[in-house]
């Protein structure tokens, strides 16, 4: 059986859509309907990974609707709405010179440039304008919130190491 180490949570179902088995999806990728081009795509249900075959969808509003293989009515989707969807990390194309995955970048540890340990990626915020780190540090309570912006904030990107170095003091 597959880990989940090995799946990126790419949208979340988050409701029934009409009468034939149609699902809500909450996307997280950007483009939203970018979740519809994945296949296989994968459903997490009571912790294992199920591969399912999307058989349509289109954006609904600010949503996106998709139909699954062999579910065919609304009580068929009422077990499933909370299931995360996901994607095995092979499925993503590489990235480019200094771009990112989200999923690369949790757990990464952000030092500032005197060396000083921020914390660890939690997790990524979009705000529109840029995306935003959010660094906990170990045994505190606080987060830091650090805009990723290549050259200017974030100086370098060292996967290998698991390692972000900012400009960035450790009082902001």
């Amino acid at each position: 059986m597959a880990t989940s180490e090995e799946f990126i949570p790419v949208g979340k179902i988050s409701g029934a859509f009409g009468i034939k088995g149609w699902v809500k999806v909450f996307s997280f990728t950007d483009p939203r309907t970018n979740i519809l081009e994945y296949s296989p795509l994968f459903l997490s249900r009571q912790g294992e990974w199920i591969e399912i075959k999307v058989s349509g969808g289109h954006l609904q509003g600010k949503g996106v609707v998709m139909g699954i293989a062999n579910v065919t009515d609304r009580d068929q989707v009422q077990p499933l709405i909370g299931s995360e969807l996901a994607i095995k990390k092979e499925q993503l194309e590489p990235a480019e010179e200094d771009e990112f995955y989200w999923s690369d970048l949790q757990g990464l540890t952000v030092m500032n440039l005197e060396d000083e340990t921020l914390g660890q990626v939690d997790h990524l915020l979009e705000t529109g304008a840029n995306d935003v780190l959010v660094v906990k540090a170990k045994g505190e309570n606080t987060e830091r919130l650090i805009p990723f912006v290549m050259e200017e904030i974030v100086k370098a990107v060292d996967l290998d190491k698991q390692l972000i170095q900012v400009d960035w003091s450790k009082d902001y």
